[in-house]
């Protein structure tokens, strides 16, 4: 586990006039902060689905002769960080296979709680298994439905009573194009307009950026059929409340995407202001943790009325630290990702505003760093609230015995950190700078209540942990 909660995944289909390869490549650039680890495609030509897909960035996979001669109207896209499933080349997505309607493409955002148990029951059946990804679990599971029905929305519908925990999902069946979302919108996904056609997104962004019109998003439960020409919807059953995860505000998404019908970067500056009043300090300069902090820190500065300025520079041509196996070379990549800027510190009292910590490793060489550029005091501000629980829907943070919150005070986490003081937003704050119901975020891995039947964890509004 590493000292910032890792990305999942972002997944975007097309459906256009025109050839739909440069517009998936350069879509997933738009969300390659969702995952760095892999990248992929698939395309249709309307008579059968071809793939490029492997380690790395997007850049660095789709390139070369195999993408070049790459064309078709129709596609979806993946970029990955692995969370269920280890970080190998069988399993990157979209996972591609041929079934009795035609080649079948999935791409998919998230974790099936319930994987384990759908697993061992395909393998009884006698399914043979490629990855050890959830996702193949997904699309075997749509394989079987579709040999008995030719209807794809008949059987994304069948499958999706089964499945339990977080997807969002670009589909391919032939030459048609889905997007579905789970029942309780874990994970995000967007539906936008081109003057060429339809697309699916994990984040509103991909719109913005490439020239296109960001529509809505993709309701929990709603399974999107897109075509150049236009879009339609079929809901399903849907709880009446929803689990959003707040850290794709928080944290994961990026600033300028608006989720759910909230703007990141407004959501991220409304939690710094309500963590300078709930968690004041006397100091002189307000620095951010690049980059992912910024917003929260800008926030943090108005409302406190202590100066901004930039505190350190982020060197953005670096190894890609998280996949470093061994946690020195991953300590050393903090290091020559961030170089404090002495004017900012000498001699100043300093707050240091982030969004989250994990173990408190990386903060902690933060906040030594800082000390080496002259700083008089070190004081830290974090826009979440502390994360004392595992999270099962598609974020990489599943030991609690590494959270550096767990059965320590906010003193005992400063000592930890070697930083003058720690402080937090509340959950109240973090609700109330979202500005959604509480019973429609997930906030499991900041009080222990989840949205769904995890065996040992207490279900959201349950009373008490059962014991068997």
């Amino acid at each position: 586990m590493q000292d910032k909660p890792e990305h999942h995944c972002g997944v975007i289909g097309f459906a256009l006039s025109c050839d739909t390869v440069p517009y998936l490549k350069r879509g997933l650039r738009v969300i390659q902060h969702r995952g760095q680890e892999a990248a992929g495609i698939a395309v249709s030509n309307g008579r059968s689905i071809r793939f490029l897909r492997g380690m790395g960035l997007v850049h660095e996979v789709l390139v070369g002769h195999n993408f070049n001669v790459m064309s078709g109207n129709k596609g979806i896209g993946h970029v990955r960080y692995s969370t269920t499933g280890s970080s190998c080349a069988e399993n990157c997505q979209p996972i591609v296979v041929t079934t009795l309607a035609g080649d079948v493409a999935l791409a998919h955002n998230g974790d099936i709680v319930n994987a384990d148990k759908l697993r061992q029951k395909l393998q009884s059946e006698g399914w043979a298994f490629l990855t050890t990804t959830d996702s193949e679990i997904i699309i075997r599971m749509l394989a079987t439905e579709l040999s008995t029905s030719s209807d794809p929305i008949r059987a994304i519908k069948n499958v999706m009573k089964v499945i339990e925990g977080a997807y969002s999902l670009t589909i391919m069946v032939g030459d048609r194009v889905f997007g579905i979302r789970d029942p309780l919108g874990f994970r995000p996904l967007c539906l936008g307009r081109f003057t060429e056609g339809y697309s699916l997104a994990s984040e509103s962004a991909v719109f913005d950026v490439m020239g296109g019109e960001f529509v809505r998003d993709v309701a929990p439960g709603e399974i999107v059929e897109i075509s150049q020409t236009g879009f339609t919807s079929t809901k399903t059953s849907a709880p009446a409340h929803k689990a959003h995860c707040m850290f794709e505000w928080v944290y994961f998404a990026r600033p300028d995407s608006i989720l759910d019908g909230k703007e990141v970067y407004q959501v991220r500056k409304n939690l710094g202001h309500i963590l300078a009043k709930e968690q004041p300090v006397e100091a002189d300069v307000v620095v951010a943790v690049p980059d992912s902090g910024r917003a929260h820190a800008l926030g943090f500065a108005e409302v406190s009325g202590i100066p901004y300025e930039e505190g350190f520079m982020k060197n953005r041509y670096v190894e890609r630290t998280f996949i470093m196996p061994e946690q020195t070379l991953r300590d050393e990549g903090v290091l020559l990702k961030l170089n404090p800027i002495i004017s900012t510190m000498k001699g100043k009292r300093v707050v240091i505003v982030d969004d989250s910590i994990v173990r408190g490793t990386t903060m902690r060489r933060i906040v030594q760093m800082t000390r080496r550029a002259g700083a008089r005091e070190v004081h830290v501000r974090i826009g979440c609230p502390p994360i004392i629980a595992p999270c099962y829907y598609g974020i990489d943070m599943k030991t609690r015995d590494q959270f550096a919150a767990v059965n320590r005070t906010f003193e005992d986490i400063a000592r930890l950190i070697t930083a003058d003081s720690v402080g937090y937003t509340s959950m109240k704050g973090l609700v109330q700078a979202l500005e959604l119901d509480e019973n429609d975020l997930c906030l499991a891995c900041i009080n222990g209540e989840y949205p769904t039947a995890i065996v040992g964890e207490k279900l959201r509004f349950q009373k008490k942990l059962e014991v068997a």
